[in-house]
């Protein structure tokens, strides 16, 4: 069958984003220009074909029912901290995901931000990062810090390079920036509010992430070494030098509920 291709370019893909234009980098508009075949991965909108479940303390069963598939939906309780899993390994492609926050938040995290994530090139065991995750690079799904990038250790300790500057004790994505590598840690997508607050709710001034309730398009491209994390039409953080560079991929819960209505996985064509 012919492959199909999409060319990602930001007149198709319009940003969807809250915050003002005028507030916007010029850089968060140079979305990398991709062609990719047909999707290699779908979420299919009635099971989890694809993917399997972990979770913190029941391992893979889930007598909680955390995850579930409604309406053309996966909904994320929230309740206990785990995540879904690809059963299979990806290298080099495109992930477009649409999801949104639901209302109930649980105990550890009752009242704190909303907070979840996309576990990037996960490898070894389940449950090797803290009884829950997989050792990973992670793509930061939170209020107020939607495209984050955490470096998830498990057996071995992954590592990033980014241009980044220090605001206090945070290192901001800033192109043009000195690159700095971690295997640890943290690096804070560009807008992100120096005072942000871990409290359920919060809204930065810059934030391009909907609230609540809204949906947004997250997009991540895995090329090489280098990943780019878009959110709503807007590029928000780019690493590169990652010391992985394939692997599984985590959506998390994480003591908040939110839903995904797509998940789409497409091989880069080069």
């Amino acid at each position: 069958m012919r492959p199909r291709f999409l060319v990602l370019a930001l007149g198709l893909f319009p940003p969807l984003a809250t915050a003002r234009a005028d507030d916007v980098p010029s850089f968060a508009r140079e979305i990398p220009a991709v062609k990719t075949g047909a999707p290699v991965l779908t979420f299919n909108g009635k099971d989890l074909t694809g993917f399997y479940t972990y979770l913190n303390g029941t391992g893979h069963e889930d007598p909680d029912h955390v995850f579930t598939v409604k309406d053309g939906m996966i909904h994320v309780s929230g309740q206990r901290f785990g995540g879904f899993i690809t059963r299979e390994s990806f290298h080099d492609y495109h992930l477009v995901t649409e999801w949104k926050w639901g209302e109930r938040t649980w105990s550890p995290r009752k009242t704190s931000a909303r907070d979840s994530g996309i576990l990037l090139h996960c490898v070894g065991a389940d449950g090797a990062a803290g009884g829950v995750w997989m050792e990973s690079i992670e793509c930061q799904i939170i209020e107020g810090g939607c495209g984050d990038f955490i470096m998830v250790g498990g057996k071995g300790k992954p590592s990033l390079t980014c241009e980044a500057r220090q605001v206090g004790k945070a290192l901001v994505f800033e192109p043009g920036s000195k690159p700095i590598t971690r295997d640890g840690g943290r690096y804070d997508w560009w807008g992100r509010d120096p005072h942000w607050q871990d409290k359920v709710g919060y809204r930065g001034a810059r934030d391009v992430e909907k609230p609540a309730g809204e949906w947004n398009r997250m997009e991540v491209i895995c090329d090489g070494d280098t990943i780019t994390n878009i959110v709503n039409g807007y590029v928000v953080n780019v690493g590169k030098g990652s010391s992985l560079k394939e692997g599984k991929i985590l959506f998390q819960s994480e003591g908040a509920e939110l839903f995904f209505r797509k998940i789409e996985v497409r091989p880069l064509v080069k």
